[in-house]
């Protein structure tokens, strides 16, 4: 079991899966919305969610405000656990994060690969809509991230539900909103994009620029639906992550011979 204030984790039989899967949630996101992808995993990997401070069980701890915060924090707690071959996945602001955990955890052998979910190259971001959207307070701003999706209408259409539920994804638009993509050597590891099809944030000419990011071409997967493709549909993920950790489990004999631990960089 992952023992740590950062992680939420559905390993509840305390198996210890061959892979482990850290995800980054959305903008807003409740970290425990991704635990239901064990189940489709089963006994091929862990899911374990980054849990930054203010939410959940972090919620008296004060909110971060900068990308590279919730990066490094999250890397270090994952390089203290990373006993095992592992995959980061993003979704949305969590790819951004994800991303930046990747280059910060890029020479350890443990890192098999980076799966980058509705988002646009980091080269490109901040959009100009995520920056005018995040000035915004109110209900402009509950107007606006309707555009994103993932915010349920009965929140839409009640202001108490807004000053409660809404607060978590403001903070995380601005934090997005202030970062500052930074050129460095394409990682070693192999990136998988995910974007829905019908996804009027995210488009092919956006995601271009993810190639510049790895040595080699990354690998697209373009299914049916929005921005949040896969609610409802979570196989739309893990239909692409089952390979992925099959390949990962093929590097497992090779670990002995390399302290996990080693070359973590927090720039």
């Amino acid at each position: 079991m992952v023992d740590s204030r950062w992680f939420v984790s559905a390993n509840a039989d305390g198996l210890e899966r061959a892979v482990r899967i850290y995800c980054f949630p959305h903008a807003g996101g409740n970290p425990r919305s991704f635990l239901s992808w064990q189940r489709d995993m089963g006994e091929d990997a862990d899911i374990t969610v980054v849990c930054p401070p203010g939410r959940l069980h972090r919620f008296r701890e004060p909110a971060l405000t900068e990308v590279v915060e919730l990066a490094n924090g999250a890397v270090e707690a994952i390089a203290a656990t990373a006993d095992r071959p592992f995959l980061l996945f993003g979704h949305s602001f969590g790819a951004v994060v994800a991303f930046e955990a990747a280059r910060r955890l890029r020479d350890m052998p443990a890192l098999r690969g980076l799966i980058a979910s509705g988002c646009s190259a980091p080269a490109l971001l901040p959009t100009r809509r995520v920056v005018e959207t995040a000035r915004l307070e109110g209900r402009e701003f509950t107007e606006a991230v309707g555009f994103f999706g993932g915010v349920p209408p009965e929140v839409l259409a009640d202001e108490a539900l807004q000053e409660l539920l809404l607060p978590n994804l403001r903070s995380d638009l601005r934090m997005v909103a202030r970062y500052q993509y930074r050129p460095a050597a394409p990682l070693p590891v192999p990136i998988t994009l995910i974007n829905g099809a019908d996804d009027p944030h995210v488009k092919e000419v956006s995601v271009e620029p993810w190639a510049r990011e790895c040595v080699e071409e990354p690998v697209q997967h373009w299914p049916a639906g929005g921005h949040f493709y896969f609610d409802g549909h979570p196989e739309a993920v893990t239909d692409v992550l089952r390979p992925l950790v099959r390949a990962a489990r093929g590097v497992i004999s090779n670990m002995g011979d390399h302290p996990v631990g080693d070359h973590v960089e927090l720039i």
